[in-house]
């Protein structure tokens, strides 16, 4: 990584074009104007936004599939609304013209620092032979170079993959001990795999599995208190619209506007999720395991109904789910109980993924879609691994903001 790849150099470039060179250019030589109380409020305003977003940043591009320069936009634009709404409660007087040009600025520099670094973007992995290194060449994200001799390629390397569960030949392990002293970074390759891929592959127990993907219990606290408080706000501002779509769904065909069904929930519990109903009355999902898979072109499907499920509407009414404390905004979706049963015996450790609360979108949904079958369902839980692993708010977040992209394209609906 190149120095404007750095945390620190990326947050210190948008001080200097985001904050010093609007009011340059609006003030000069004018101290007068540099000193004003408005003046100083909005500089320290944004130079808060401008590091919280940066940080933000690079936060989620640690993140599987995350390219800094998709996210720039909407990480600063919440930064800087936060900010914004922290002026407007506090009654802070700020300047109108200073704040909205820093967040152009910033961005502009943003995307100039990623053209700039984008030659140092790829990484250049190399792999020792052995074990399961050659499941990895199928990623097409990295520069993968094959070891033939203990001996390091030439040009820039960014670490060295090794399947550590294999018996080494001594001098693969002397080499593999030189590379870490010399300072390159040591990857195992199930550790680089998930990286990558934003999947957890469990094929077996071993003394540490589950209590490594234990989710962390104040966050599993702090979220289940956000999402109550974003789901009291979101039912009331969507009322009306809520009210609207149940007309709508009642004019175009008999039967009820919403659709209840038992899941599993969180801790294995069983709770009744509302949606919009999307098919027809008298061959909606029952409790049986064919009724409960919805399949492509699904006949039962309305024509209403396809486009409250391309765009989620039909999941609005879980923010009553959420207020009862049965679901969360993200986490795996729930499953329908003669489903869940089914793919508890056939799939191990399926039960596990309701060791958090299911949510209303998830990282499976967002990389995934719809799934039917058991080996698109053993990917899924595969996704679900990865997400209790990595429970954390920046991977909720990178989940909303991909869940809003896939509201507008409509990915994998049925």
């Amino acid at each position: 990584m190149s120095r404007l790849g750095r945390t620190r150099v990326q947050i210190a470039g948008a001080l200097l074009f985001g904050v010093l060179v609007p009011v340059t250019l609006r003030w000069g030589a004018d101290l007068d104007g540099w000193l004003l109380p408005e003046q100083i409020t909005t500089i320290v305003a944004t130079t808060i936004a401008i590091t919280l977003g940066l940080i933000g940043l690079r936060q989620l591009a640690r993140l599987p599939g995350v390219e800094e320069s998709i996210y720039c936009v909407p990480a600063l634009l919440v930064s800087f609304l936060l900010v914004l709404a922290a002026l407007l409660m506090l009654r802070v007087e700020y300047n109108r013209y200073l704040f909205p040009t820093s967040f152009a600025l910033t961005i502009v520099w943003v995307f100039v620092a990623h053209a700039l670094n984008r030659r140092y973007r790829t990484v250049r992995l190399a792999i020792v032979p052995g074990g399961e290194v050659d499941t990895l060449t199928a990623i097409r994200e990295v520069e993968w170079l094959p070891l033939d001799a203990p001996t390091l390629p030439k040009g820039r390397l960014n670490g060295l993959i090794v399947d550590l569960r294999q018996d080494l030949d001594p001098r693969w392990e002397r080499f593999i001990a030189n590379c870490a002293l010399a300072g390159i970074r040591i990857f195992h390759v199930k550790q680089i795999r998930e990286s990558l891929t934003g999947r957890l592959e469990i094929t077996h127990l071993s003394e540490n599995t589950l209590g490594s993907i234990n989710p962390d219990a104040l966050y599993l606290k702090i979220k289940q208190g956000v999402d109550w408080i974003l789901a009291l706000v979101a039912l009331v501002l969507l009322f009306p619209a809520l009210l609207l779509v149940g007309l709508v769904i009642r004019m175009e065909s008999p039967g009820p506007s919403i659709f209840r069904q038992m899941r599993v929930g969180f801790r294995g519990q069983p709770f009744e999720v509302l949606k919009f109903r999307t098919m027809r009355h008298d061959g909606g999902p029952g409790d049986t395991l064919d009724s409960a898979v919805t399949t492509d072109a699904d006949p039962r499907i309305t024509r209403l109904g396809k486009f409250l499920r391309r765009t989620r509407i039909d999941e609005l009414p879980q923010l009553i789910n959420v207020l009862r404390g049965e679901m969360s905004w993200i986490g795996p979706r729930p499953e329908t109980v003669p489903l869940s049963q089914w793919y508890d015996d056939q799939l191990s450790f399926y039960r596990y993924r309701n060791i958090v609360r299911p949510g209303i979108s998830g990282w499976a949904q967002v990389n995934q879609g719809h799934v039917a079958g058991v080996d698109q369902t053993l990917e899924k839980l595969h996704y679900d691994f990865y997400y209790i692993k990595n429970f954390s708010p920046w991977l909720d977040v990178l989940i909303a903001f991909r869940t809003v992209g896939i509201m507008v394209s409509g990915f994998g609906s049925r």
